[in-house]
């Protein structure tokens, strides 16, 4: 799903340019989300997929709403549908039943450069894989999202973040040059550098060792509080979930309680 998000992201760069340009001056002008909506709506979804002979249901009638400011965790096993879930409430894949609703914006009702419009002003990723591009430096990858937004300064910002999180001495290193939880402090700094409403963490220290894993999930929360972001994070680490003030459990493709 990792690869998708960047794939998306990169065809979708000029379109999200533009739609910068537009969002910088909504918000300019004090435009303000759907008045009252919660930060994510999720109504009666499910995802089908064609087999040959039969058909797979993926998700089944999922809903649930998300205030502004809440910390999610959607646990799981393996194949319980949790990064598709993921992946369509971030627009990346449009259901086969049901409505996702992103601060009162309803992406079912938008086409795919809408969809990218609305990821590149509202939304943040943090992956397992970090999805660091090889070729760009810790700095330039941090300023790429509000370069693609369109956003006049851009060193500035991606530089005070990096040094948040402790970076402020490797700004000019590849990713091949830095740890593996180094590569994760710079996705953090690139998923907050534009100050998302919404984020989205999909296992972020799956491909870490447990110490600097715990150290990730601190700068996270920290990060977060700091933001007032909506944290959505996909893992199945319960302990990792219990940090999160509620939790949503798929089964098969269905919320259990």
């Amino acid at each position: 799903m990792a690869d998708s998000i960047q794939v998306h992201a990169v065809r979708a760069g000029s379109v999200q340019r533009d739609a910068g340009r537009r969002g910088a001056a909504r918000r300019d002008a004090g435009a303000d989300p759907v008045h009252g909506a919660p930060a994510l709506r999720v109504e009666g979804l499910g995802k089908r997929v064609a087999l040959p002979g039969e058909e797979l249901t993926i998700l089944d009638g999922v809903g649930f709403d998300i205030a502004r400011g809440d910390t999610v965790a959607i646990v799981g096993a393996s194949g319980s549908g949790k990064s598709t879930l993921l992946s369509l409430m971030a627009g990346l894949d449009t259901p086969s039943s049901g409505s996702v609703a992103l601060d009162g914006e309803p992406l079912s009702a938008l086409d795919e450069d809408g969809r990218a419009r609305v990821r590149g002003e509202k939304v943040g990723f943090v992956f397992q894989s970090f999805q660091l591009l090889p070729s760009l430096t810790a700095l330039e990858n941090v300023m790429l999202p509000l370069e693609l937004r369109g956003d006049r300064e851009v060193e500035g910002p991606a530089k005070a973040i990096l040094d948040k999180v402790g970076l402020g001495q490797r700004l000019g290193h590849y990713p091949r040059q830095l740890s593996g939880g180094e590569q994760q402090r710079v996705a953090l700094a690139r998923a907050f550098v534009t100050r998302p409403s919404l984020l989205f963490a999909d296992e972020p220290t799956g491909n870490l060792d447990t110490h600097t894993g715990q150290a990730i999930i601190e700068l996270l929360f920290e990060l977060n509080a700091d933001a007032g972001t909506t944290l959505v994070l996909v893992t199945h680490d319960e302990h990792l979930a219990q940090r999160c003030g509620r939790m949503l459990r798929l089964d098969s493709g269905r919320l259990v309680p």
